[in-house]
């Protein structure tokens, strides 16, 4: 078959999204079975996969849930709904069952045998149980509200992510004879205002402590005078959450947007958690919730494992801790030069968590205090923080405070539709508009996912431009832990570029012309797609051609396409990819030339970039977008060059080790499975997010820029 020849129709082979995404779940949680790993880093794996399912469960499987009823298929890889279902929860109940007795099995024993126990009721002292009782009556029975569950009537609200405990009540006259026609079924809420760590009175050498949750369930029959408890359980529902705002309310778009919200409370429900050893309390819930067998998962560990992790910064247990990486200055800035200084003598380039993020803290917070900046424009997605509790408020949205309260003319746009951010980010918009700023509470039928800020200062009779883009969020927690890339520059062409985004997506103006940036909806696409078609055209010439990508996701079959067309041309494509991903490699005639590898590791790869030979003049490009139809035709993302040929170079070299690693690495096969890499005898270990920090160190050690002139003091007198 010719090279050149062209796909006559789409591949028939796609992998699945939402099995793929259940598949990075899985490698997650292979890092958590290591009995290599600190307990508590594989805790944090364990409690990280128990996360990343419910928003699945909120999210997807409640999409899907709603083809199947309306009779929609046509999911690329040629599975039904009904096919997807199926296969989703045969693989979460296996990872279920894996991570429950991972918990119980290895991590809580490993943590008690090193001095940190968790003590379950059937294995109470006596003096424990006076404690726990005592602590019971005092500190969490008047707290609590018992709801009762009645056949007639409509469901309490059981809220996303509440802990509940259920109990099957019979009325001590009728106990004693086992009648049932009197039974009682009564719910109620694990406050989230309680810890959900008891720690008991210090016995021995060992640090001690109990779970609310056994709590509840051991003494809540106190809630209960005049009945016995005969079966008690704690369960947790997943409810639908996909489901968006009516982008025609223009008028009252916040008011739409917490309609949005309370509506995820009072949704349908398309799981259920629960504890085991009830059966009659599970099979009453489930039909009152309208859930098949599928839809139920026993669950033996922890809930809401994530809440836990607080455990991990108990003084004396380190020894269950890996030793924290370092994060190092960045070379570009030096604190006696100003940023505007140190911009002015080139591109910087940041690589998180391994550099800091205070530069682009202080990128903010210097551009509030200068008198010589004018104006700050913004793209806010995800900031963190708590807008209602001052010690947590991003410390980005208290600086565009003091710049707008500084007279600064500040614009943000603050995407209200960020999912599961929604309620923060309308506190954020709240509190930045009562400080001056202009906002902009996103754009009707797209969201803005873009991350670039600019500042604008006075110069030597002249406006200069400085611009900030990055492949990841404003938000000064997520920096320490998801690896992201930025770009720093105040190129004239970007500035340029960014002047005309900004007036797109605050005012009304129509599709611009950019000089370097690529914007979607509007040209991110048809340029990636235009790039890799140029590489398939080329690979015969005198240049060998190859693709490199690192990004998220891969699921945009238009994408894929143009990928399968390249390689089928001889071009070398390798793609770095954390999550899902719906391309088939290594199929012959078709995807032979594909590379697919995933990387887990102790940060979170979030950076996107894509490599380009282009007959020698190579383009290296980074990223807000993955390679989703979301992120290509449904959001506004950015996607930037690097022009400055030393950084170009130094990114190429961290793309092109990820697939160098042979010990954090897993590789992607035609059939679907995942395998992990390891170093052969004759190969010397190489795990790239080691490698990233050794450069971090190498580079902190570069000298910063000097500053140019002197600062001479005089007394007041002179």
């Amino acid at each position: 078959m010719n090279k050149e020849t062209e796909l006559s129709s789409p591949p028939a082979v796609y992998f699945n999204r939402d099995l793929s995404w259940v598949d990075f779940n899985e490698r997650v949680l292979e890092e958590g079975l290591r009995k290599d790993l600190p307990l508590f880093e594989r805790f944090r794996f364990l409690s990280i996969v128990s996360a990343n399912f419910d928003e699945f469960f909120m999210v997807r499987v409640a999409t899907i849930k709603r083809a199947q009823r309306a009779g929609i298929s046509g999911d690329p890889s040629g599975l039904g709904p009904a096919e997807q279902l199926k296969r989703i929860s045969e693989k979460v109940h296996s990872i279920n069952r894996r991570l429950s007795a991972c918990f119980t099995g290895e991590i809580f024993p490993g943590l008690a045998a090193g001095g940190l126990e968790l003590v379950r009721p059937d294995s109470y002292t006596v003096p424990q149980m006076d404690y726990l009782e005592s602590f019971f009556l005092g500190q969490i029975y008047p707290v609590l509200t018992p709801l009762r569950i009645e056949e007639d009537k409509p469901l309490p609200l059981f809220e996303n992510h509440c802990i509940n405990a259920a109990f099957l009540l019979v009325s001590e006259e009728t106990a004693p004879a086992g009648e049932d026609s009197d039974e009682r079924i009564v719910m109620v809420q694990l406050p989230l205002s309680l810890d959900r760590i008891i720690w008991l009175p210090p016995e021995e050498n060992k640090l001690r402590w109990a779970l609310l949750d056994d709590i509840m369930l051991v003494w809540g029959g106190y809630l209960f005078p005049g009945y016995h408890v005969r079966e008690s359980m704690l369960f947790q529902v997943n409810r639908d959450a996909d489901f968006s705002v009516d982008e025609r309310r223009d008028e009252d778009f916040i008011e739409a947007m917490e309609e949005v919200i309370e509506g995820r409370e009072k949704s349908e429900v398309v799981r259920m958690v629960y504890s085991p050893g009830n059966n009659r309390l599970r099979d009453e819930l489930a039909k009152r919730f309208s859930l098949e067998s599928d839809d139920l998962y026993e669950l033996e560990g922890p809930f809401n494992a994530i809440n836990l992790m607080e455990l991990s910064s108990v003084a004396g247990f380190e020894k269950f801790q890996e030793k924290p990486w370092k994060i190092y200055p960045a070379p570009g800035f030096t604190e006696d030069v100003s940023m505007w200084d140190c911009l002015s003598q080139g591109d910087v380039i940041l690589h998180f968590p391994y550099q800091s993020f205070d530069p682009v803290v202080r990128f903010f917070q210097e551009a509030a205090a200068d008198p010589q900046v004018i104006s700050i424009k913004t793209a806010l997605y995800r900031t963190g923080g708590n807008a209602g509790t001052p010690q947590a408020i991003s410390p980005i949205v208290r600086a565009l405070e003091q710049a707008a309260l500084n007279g600064k003319h500040v614009t943000a746009l603050v995407e209200l539709k960020a999912r599961f951010d929604e309620g923060r980010n309308i506190s954020w918009a709240n509190r930045l508009e009562k400080a001056g700023v202009i906002v902009v509470y996103g754009l009707s039928q797209l969201k803005v996912h873009a991350k670039i800020t600019m500042v604008l200062r006075r110069e030597n009779e002249r406006i200069a431009r400085y611009v900030h883009l990055s492949t990841g969020n404003y938000n000064d927690k997520t920096a320490k832990a998801y690896e992201d890339l930025c770009l720093f520059t105040c190129r004239e062409e970007i500035a340029y570029d960014a002047s005309l985004l900004f007036n797109m997506i605050t005012g009304y103006s129509l599709r611009q012309t950019m000089q370097r940036l690529v914007i979607a909806p509007y040209s991110l696409k048809p340029r990636l797609l235009e790039l890799i078609e140029r590489e398939a055209k080329r690979s015969d010439q005198k240049y060998p051609s190859k693709i490199m990508m690192k990004c998220n996701s891969v699921t945009d079959t238009d994408m894929i396409n143009a990928l399968y067309n390249a390689s089928r041309a001889g071009v070398k494509i390798f793609l770095c990819v954390r999550g899902i991903c719906a391309l088939v490699p290594g199929v012959p005639g078709l995807s032979e030339n594909i590379q697919v590898v995933s990387v887990i590791d102790r940060y979170l790869e979030h950076s996107r970039m894509y490599y380009f030979t282009n007959g020698g003049a190579e383009e290296l490009y980074l990223a807000s977008a993955d390679l989703m139809s979301r992120n290509l035709e449904r959001r506004i993302e950015i996607m930037f060059p690097i022009q400055d040929e030393k950084i170009q170079a130094e990114l190429f070299e961290t793309l092109n080790a990820y697939f160098r690693d042979n010990c954090q690495a897993r590789v992607l096969d035609s059939s679907g499975t995942w395998k992990r890499l390891s170093p052969s005898p004759d190969e010397t270990p190489f795990r790239v997010q080691k490698d990233m920090l050794s450069r971090a160190a190498r580079d902190s050690d570069i000298p910063g820029p000097v500053k140019q002139e002197f600062i001479v003091r005089r007394s007041a007198a002179q």
